[in-house]
């Protein structure tokens, strides 16, 4: 269970600083999107993306991701 109350998907959580990336947001990383649907103490205060996968594997990948803001309608 994530902190916004949904279970966790591989493909689809990733988990985020809210303050930096509001949950629901929408993260493009490559050619998937992913859905910011969690945090956790980790990630507090640092623009770092954790993406949820089912069996952990120790691996780490950095990539560069730039957000963009919604517009209002």
């Amino acid at each position: 269970m994530t902190s916004t109350g949904v279970t966790a998907k591989e493909g689809r959580t990733i988990a985020v600083d809210p303050s930096i990336i509001p949950y629901g947001s929408e993260i493009k990383i490559g050619n998937h999107v992913f859905i910011a649907e969690d945090t956790g103490s980790a990630l507090i205060g640092k623009k770092v993306i954790d993406i949820y996968v089912d069996e952990p594997r120790m691996e780490r990948h950095y990539k560069e991701v730039f957000i963009k803001e919604k517009q209002d309608e």
